[in-house]
């Protein structure tokens, strides 16, 4: 089982350590998938009080210049590590204005990564800084427990506002409930609602526009015969909501939501090349 990787591009080690930071804020811990063509971040937390779960996709020839990586095994070519990605973004911050960074799977005393961080110096010789960050190497059997969840038929897909209007409204409403109500209908339109005992609050969004979701797999269309301005919601945890809005540094091209009523909401949030998906459970 072998890993290594190179990036010498300053905007991709850029956009790469924004990456990790984003994922550092969602997930405590999280596995690490390495495949040949790309790189999974996963959080499955179901087992854990019904927690939050996360499935993050890179293409890894959009960051690294050079990657090679033999598997397990032959006919399972993959390898999967279970890091804290808190650990990774600290040691990627030493790479602001990196010449190259080097990352390395290692076993000195225990399975590590390394990273290995080339910085510019004045003299010939250049500094590098390296960091070993513990891994735990996850084994073949149980592999399965971390595949790409299913994303269970929708009642409403919609595009969400500007990520940075709706944090500025979550971080408000945090301070009057611990959860918060989405809802959404097939019009374009979205609330964000919080209801105590002693206030009521309401942010409308309208003409956000829904995804035209292709059929073409034959699974997953738009909710067919739905009325089109009646509401799915799904109460949520809203620090969870919170911790993905404030840790957003992916910038994406699209965002949107799928709400399952009463069920799940499913945001899918698109760069050019990295999907991050997220999936909060509704509080009953």
């Amino acid at each position: 089982m072998r890993f290594r990787a190179k990036i010498v591009d300053l905007a991709c080690l850029n956009h790469f350590s924004r990456i990790i930071n984003t994922i550092a804020r969602l997930a405590k811990t999280c596995i690490l998938r390495l495949t040949v063509c790309k790189l999974y971040f996963i959080l499955s937390d179901k087992a854990a009080n019904g927690g939050a779960s996360m499935w993050c996709e890179l293409s890894q020839g959009n960051f690294f210049d050079e990657f090679q990586m033999e598997g397990v095994a032959a006919e399972h070519n993959e390898i999967y590590l279970e890091l804290v990605p808190e650990n990774l973004s600290r040691a990627l911050k030493t790479a602001q204005s990196a010449k190259a960074v080097k990352i390395k799977l290692t076993n000195k005393h225990c399975p590590c990564l390394r990273v290995a961080v080339e910085l510019p110096s004045l003299s010939s010789s250049s500094r590098i800084v390296t960091h070993d960050i513990p891994v735990g190497v996850i084994p073949r059997r149980m592999w399965n427990d971390f595949r790409e969840p299913s994303v269970p038929d929708f009642d409403v897909s919609i595009y969400l506002p500007v990520l940075k209007t709706m944090k500025s409204v979550v971080e408000r409403m945090k301070n009057l409930s611990n959860f918060i109500v989405i809802e959404a209908n097939l019009s374009g339109e979205m609330n964000l609602k919080i209801e105590t005992d002693l206030v009521s609050v309401t942010t409308h969004f309208k003409d956000l526009g829904n995804p035209p979701w292709a059929s073409e797999d034959g699974c997953q269309s738009s909710p067919q015969g739905r009325d089109l301005e009646s509401m799915a919601e799904a109460c949520i945890d809203i620090k969870k909501l919170q911790q993905l809005l404030a840790g957003q540094q992916v910038n994406p091209t699209k965002a949107l939501c799928n709400i399952v009523h009463k069920r799940i909401v499913h945001f899918i949030l698109l760069h050019e090349e990295v999907s991050l998906q997220y999936f909060i459970p509704a509080i009953a």
